[in-house]
C-alpha cells in the first residue's frame, strides 16, 4: 500500500508541473462539480455517516456538514476572482517609481488527513479551499468512519481524476504512511496526540503543517446575561453530536448567584430538546465503544472525587447512545477537567467575581474556541484583551465556524495555521512578492556598489540618520 501512496502522490506531483496552473474558470468549474455531486449523493453521505455513528441524526449531518460545505463552495465561487487578482503593494520609498505586487500561486500537491466527529465536512472543506487555490490534492478520510470513507471515494471519482484528487482509504498504518509523504503542505484535523506524529513525520520533509485540533473550550456567563438564553444555546451546542465536536463548549462557568438558576433551565432544554436520548432519533450515538468507555471513566472518576451528576433525560450513561449530564461541583485534579471530554458530560463551575472567572481562564491552555455571554460591549472588550483562543463567539456558541469571513484554526495547543474563505484560499498558496525596478532606481543604485566613493558613504550616513 505504501508503493501505491507513492505512485498516487508521483501522478499527482508530475501532473501539476506539467502545465500552468489552473486559471479562475477552471478551479469554478471544479468546485461547481463537487457542488453538484454533494447534492446528488446527499442521500448516500447521510446514509454513510448514519451507518458509522449507529445513529447520527439526517438533519444533523445535513445541517452540520453538508450546508456549511456547500455555502464555502458557493462562496469561493463567488470570490475566487478577486482572491487571485494580484495585490499591488507600496514600494518602500527608496525605489520609486519602481512598483511591487503580490502574486498568489498554488502550493502543489496537498495533502489533507480528515476526522471522524465531521467526516464529510472536515474532510471536503479543506478541500474547497486547496482546489480554489489550484492545487492538486490526496486526501485521507479518518478510518474511524469508514463507511463514510467509501462514500467519499465514490463521490470524488465521480468528480475528479486520481491525479487531480485522490482518496486514500485504510488504517492507521496508512494514515502513518500519508503522513509521511513529501506534500508541499499538510492539513490535519484531531488529536494532539496524533498531531505530535503527524508533525515528527512531515519534519522529514521540511513538509509545512496546518493542525486543526481542539482542547477544552469555556463558556463564560456574566451575571447579566439571562440564563435561559444562555442554558439554551450552550446546551444546544454541546449535545449536537452527543457533545462529539471540537468547537462544542466544554464546560461552563457561572457567577455563583445564578448557577441554580441556570441548571434548572439547562434541565428543561435538554428535556425539551432531547426526552428519552437514548431512544430519541434526534440524538446522535457515540462513535464506537471505546469512546462510550472512556467517557464512563471521565464520569465515575469526577463522581468519585466529589462531583454530583444531573441525568435531566435519564441516567443511561453506560453504551453508545449517552445520555446529556450536567457535572457539578468539579474540582481541577478530576480528569473531566484535565482532559477534552468530546462527549455529552458538561461540567458546571462557579465563580465570585469576573476576575476570579479571567484567572481561572488565564491557567487553562490555550482552547480552540472560547464563549462569553455578555451585551455590555465595554466588559466584553475587556474579556476578549484578557483571554486567548482559536476563535470566539459572542452570546452563542460556535457559529463563528461558518462565517467565511473569518480565520479558523487554533493557537498554541489548539492548533496551528488557520483556513475558511479567504484565509483558507491563502493558506494553500504561496504568496509570491514580485518588484518591478525602475530604469531610473536602477542606475542611481550605482553609487551603492563598490568602490565605495565618498557620496555613496556619505548617503549610507544618511540613511542611517533617519527616523
Amino acid at each position: 500500500m505504501t508503493f501505491e501512496l507513492e505512485q498516487r502522490f508521483q501522478a499527482q506531483h508530475t501532473a501539476f508541473g506539467q502545465g500552468a496552473a489552473a486559471s479562475c474558470q477552471q478551479r469554478r468549474a471544479a468546485l461547481a462539480a463537487l457542488g453538484r455531486a454533494l447534492r446528488a449523493q446527499q442521500d448516500a453521505l447521510v446514509a454513510a455517516v448514519n451507518a458509522d455513528f449507529g445513529r447520527r441524526p439526517a438533519a444533523e449531518t445535513q445541517l452540520l456538514e453538508l450546508v456549511p460545505l456547500l455555502d464555502a463552495i458557493r462562496h469561493a465561487r463567488k470570490h475566487l476572482h478577486r482572491w487571485m487578482r494580484p495585490r499591488r503593494v507600496a514600494v518602500n520609498g527608496l525605489f520609486r517609481p519602481g512598483r511591487a505586487r503580490v502574486l498568489y500561486q498554488p502550493l502543489g500537491v496537498v495533502g489533507i488527513i480528515g476526522a471522524w466527529n465531521y467526516p464529510i465536512l472536515l474532510t471536503l472543506s479543506p478541500l474547497v479551499d486547496a482546489l480554489a487555490a489550484g492545487n492538486h490534492v490526496m486526501l485521507k478520510p479518518s478510518e474511524l468512519a469508514p463507511a463514510t470513507a467509501a462514500a467519499i471515494r465514490a463521490l470524488i471519482e465521480q468528480v475528479f481524476p486520481p491525479e487531480q484528487v485522490a482518496v486514500i482509504e485504510g488504517g492507521a498504518d496508512i494514515a502513518a504512511a500519508f503522513g509521511a509523504l513529501p506534500f508541499d503542505h499538510l492539513l490535519f484535523t484531531g488529536s494532539a496526540r496524533i498531531a505530535r506524529q503527524v508533525l515528527h513525520a512531515a519534519a522529514d520533509n521540511l513538509t509545512p503543517v496546518t493542525l486543526e485540533l481542539g482542547g477544552k473550550s469555556p463558556a463564560l456567563v456574566h451575571a447579566s446575561f439571562p440564563m435561559q438564553e444562555a442554558a439554551d444555546r450552550i446546551c444546544t451546542a454541546k449535545f449536537w453530536n452527543a457533545g462529539q465536536t471540537c468547537v462544542a463548549p466544554d464546560h461552563v462557568l457561572l457567577p455563583e448567584t445564578h448557577a441554580a438558576e441556570f441548571l434548572e433551565a439547562a434541565g428543561a432544554v435538554l428535556r425539551l430538546r432531547w426526552p428519552q436520548a437514548a431512544d430519541n432519533d434526534d440524538y446522535a450515538h457515540l462513535i464506537n465503544d471505546a469512546a462510550a468507555i472512556r467517557l464512563r471513566e471521565l464520569l465515575d472518576d469526577a463522581l468519585a472525587l466529589g462531583a454530583r451528576a444531573l441525568y435531566p433525560v435519564g441516567e443511561d450513561c453506560r453504551g453508545r447512545a449517552f445520555a446529556p449530564v450536567l457535572l457539578l461541583d468539579c474540582t481541577v485534579d478530576m480528569r473531566v477537567m484535565r482532559e477534552e471530554i468530546f462527549g455529552p458530560i458538561l461540567p458546571i463551575l462557579t465563580y465570585r467575581t469576573p476576575e476570579d472567572a479571567l484567572a481561572l481562564l488565564a491557567a487553562q491552555p490555550h482552547p480552540l474556541a472560547f464563549y462569553y455571554f455578555d451585551r455590555d460591549r465595554a466588559r466584553v472588550d475587556r474579556v476578549l484583551a484578557n483571554t486567548a483562543s482559536g476563535g470566539v463567539t459572542i452570546n452563542d456558541c460556535m457559529f463563528h465556524l461558518a462565517q467565511h469571513n473569518l480565520p479558523f484554526g487554533g493557537v498554541g495547543p489548539s492548533g496551528m495555521g488557520a483556513y475558511h474563505g479567504e484565509d483558507g484560499f491563502r493558506r494553500f498558496s504561496h504568496a509570491r512578492g514580485v518588484l518591478l525596478q525602475s530604469r531610473w532606481v536602477a542606475w542611481t543604485m550605482g553609487v551603492f556598489k563598490p568602490p565605495y566613493r565618498p557620496l555613496g558613504r556619505r548617503l549610507v550616513q544618511w540613511l542611517l540618520s533617519r527616523r
